[in-house]
């Protein structure tokens, strides 16, 4: 039995939480860690005691009286660290361990003390860890150098990113400077791809992967209150308060901006009909000090109903306590944040969990369905593959040279092409990137060695050199001098204009670019105020997915009435197309002078057409909602132009080379992409932005069916 082979400090610590049993992913971690030195992947639904499985039988078998910290905690966020902490130091209160948090909020006197004394298990992000290569390097030796086990929590939310390519290079980097191997443990509950997964770890053949697939019930209905507006429709509202009111729930919009109306109207409509007063919105934009504030009072207030609307800062594992319900407005755009949401609800052993998802458009209606559906057969996406992550490693090259404070150029080639995370890069490639950045003057030669440039010092000096990720030019809202949160800025900003923040309207009374500061005052003045907020990928299977339900008459019992009524309107709309091979053919809705393509596919490979019909000189506009464009003013060989698409692929990289120069904003979506020569800049545009290859393979056996 698995319990019997946990050391007596945590059988204790068991017992005294009375449990009667341990959970399926906890009885096969405990015997399996114990058991071996190999990596492990714990795969099992959220609330199911993923945390606990890891760190029982790590805490049973490390010994702690050895120099240095022998667990490093990694996670994707600062607010997770947070909330895992006090769980950590309970499950170590009989064991005198130390536990730490290292990140930019955490308490600097603890932070010293572990660096005078290394020991016991410390809990930090990726860009701490990144800050610490830079600045600490001696310090890293120091306190890693003995590591037995890394435990990576919410490990899905960093495989197929730029952020997971960074951490798979720190790993590689922690390895160099360990005495002897150390042991990776990844948790998560929505991994789409087990072998990406094993490969994360940098050692796929000693990576296992320990699966619980124990289902959980869940009771879903879908509402649709059709939207021709910017803001929801008040009949949705009522709708919504009335099934939220006496429960404790989460709701998802798909923006910051819809989630600050509903936390606000919903508000308003509690305070007409005296109900609870308990509306709160959590998102990046709210001040963190409110953020915390919304995280205790639904985790330690058992009484009192609560209505959060939150945005992904709830989806992954912070611990709010019990949730009654979770709403989903409009469509998820993944169907991995829709396994996070509903595990949001029903974390009780044997309780179910209950799902709303209310649509206002017909595409919403059908993607929200589609995903449900994909739920259900098992599906989750895929992680984005990116072999040749050039921009990451240009950023890692200027973070080991600093560390180092210069390093031997063939000593950072053979670095770099070790690290696990770039060894699918070749030497040439590397050098050539190297050559370029010294080009630039981002690193400077000095005989056979390099250091940092005079314009790298400027990049590696500021506070957002530690990150991969773009952050948003925001703006800190103050009101009486107290900070409500921050919003990124837009030209729409105005003096006099009302802003939605923190669950609250506010009429901007100064803006102050200088201090990137908006003062702020209650606002009662009635007048609508602004959205804020953006857009994600789609993936192609659930495009293809919207497409096979618009062709299928089957029905569906966990519709309302006015969602069968329109999914059955929409396919009306569609009967006009004569569909024969849903695999292959695809709508095109002809008219005299207009047109109008249904792709039902990817978001990248939309993109990837959008720019073979700019090629090839067909005036359109992508509608990213319905997967669709539009052509006006057809001339007559526009359907033979649409049918040659593909030859335009042979020359593509002197096309998105044009593009570039003429729009450099195309490689927005990398940090570091701008520093890279222009040559591998265009590959890392096909590789992120394009799908090339889906794109010519869906060209390839796509038909176009027009209407009769």
């Amino acid at each position: 039995m698995s319990f019997d082979l946990l050391s007596e400090p945590i059988r204790k610590f068991i017992r005294d939480k009375g449990w009667e049993q341990l959970r399926p992913i906890q009885a096969a971690a405990i015997a399996k860690i114990l058991a071996s030195d190999d990596n492990f992947i714990l795969a099992s639904r959220t609330a199911s005691g993923k945390t606990e499985a890891a760190f029982l039988p790590i805490l049973s078998k490390v010994d702690f009286k050895q120099s240095g910290v022998q667990i490093l905690y990694i996670s994707p966020l600062i607010a997770l660290i947070n909330d895992q902490f006090y769980r950590i130091e309970e499950l170590c209160k009989n064991l005198d361990i130390t536990v730490t948090k290292w990140h930019g909020e955490a308490n600097k006197t603890l932070k010293d003390r572990l660096i005078k004394q290394p020991n016991g298990i410390v809990l930090i992000t990726p860009e701490s860890l990144e800050a610490m290569f830079v600045n600490k390097p001696f310090n890293i030796k120091q306190l890693f150098s003995n590591l037995k086990y890394i435990v990576i929590d919410e490990i899905h939310s960093f495989i197929g990113t730029d952020r997971g390519i960074q951490l798979k290079s720190i790993l590689s980097r922690l390895q160099n400077v360990n005495s002897k191997t150390f042991s990776i443990v990844g948790l998560s509950a929505t991994i789409g791809d087990y072998n990406e997964a094993k490969k994360f770890t940098g050692d796929e053949l000693k990576t296992k992967v320990l699966l619980d697939r124990t289902a959980k019930e869940i009771n879903v209905v879908f509402r649709y209150f059709e939207n021709f507006n910017e803001e929801l429709p008040l009949e949705l509202l009522k709708d919504l308060y009335i099934e939220t009111k006496d429960n404790k729930v989460l709701i998802f919009p798909n923006s910051r901006g819809r989630a600050e109306e509903v936390a606000v109207k919903l508000n308003k409509i509690s305070s007409r009909v005296k109900g609870h007063s308990n509306y709160f919105s959590h998102h990046s934009s709210v001040d963190r000090e409110v953020r915390e504030y919304v995280e205790y009072f639904a985790k330690n207030n058992r009484r009192q109903n609560f209505c959060i609307s939150c945005t992904s800062t709830l989806e992954l594992g912070i611990d709010i306590g019990t949730v009654d319900e979770v709403v989903q407005i409009d469509a998820t755009h993944s169907i991995s944040s829709l396994i996070q949401r509903v595990g949001r609800s029903g974390r009780k052993e044997g309780e179910s969990s209950n799902l709303y998802l209310y649509a206002t458009t017909k595409w919403n209606l059908l993607q929200s369905i589609a995903c449900w559906l994909l739920y259900t057969e098992g599906f989750i996406e895929l992680p984005q593959k990116n072999e040749k992550p050039y921009d990451i490693l240009l950023h890692q090259a200027l973070s080991i040279t600093k560390g180092h404070s210069g390093i031997l150029l063939t000593k950072l080639v053979k670095q770099l092409k070790e690290n696990a995370a770039f060894n699918q890069i070749e030497v040439l490639e590397i050098e050539q990137i190297l050559n370029y950045l010294i080009e630039i003057d981002l690193l400077e030669k000095l005989r056979s060695e390099v250091i940092i440039g005079i314009e790298g010092e400027r990049i590696v000096n500021s506070r957002d050199f530690y990150s991969v990720f773009k952050t948003e030019e925001n703006f800190k809202v103050v009101n009486a001098g107290n900070t409500v949160g921050e919003i990124p800025f837009s030209p729409q900003i105005i003096e006099d204009e009302n802003i939605l923040l923190s669950a609250k309207i506010w009429k901007i009374k100064y803006v102050d670019h200088k201090a990137k500061k908006i003062e702020v005052i209650p606002a009662n003045d009635g007048k609508k105020p602004m959205f804020f907020g953006g857009s994600a990928d789609i993936h192609p299977k659930i495009r293809e997915k919207m497409f096979r339900i618009l062709y299928s008459n089957k029905t569906f019992d966990f519709l309302n009435k006015a969602s069968s009524d329109e999914l059955e309107k929409i396919r009306k709309e569609f009967s006009v197309f004569n569909i024969k091979n849903l695999e292959k053919e695809r709508p095109l809705l002809m008219a005299e002078l207009h047109a109008q393509l249904f792709t039902f596919t990817g978001s990248r490979i939309n993109r990837t057409l959008q720019l073979l019909l700019n090629i090839s000189e067909i005036n359109n506009l992508i509608d990213t909602i319905s997967s669709s464009f539009y052509f006006n003013g057809l001339n007559e060989n526009f359907c033979e132009k649409l049918d040659n698409l593909n030859y335009f692929i042979e020359d593509i990289d002197s096309h998105i080379c044009d593009l570039l120069h003429a729009n450099p904003g195309l490689l927005s979506f990398s940090k570091w992409g701008l520093y890279l020569p222009e040559s591998f800049q265009v590959k890392l545009l096909k590789d992120k932005y394009y799908d090339i290859e889906g794109t010519k393979e869906y060209l390839s056996k796509t038909k176009f069916i027009i209407n009769s």
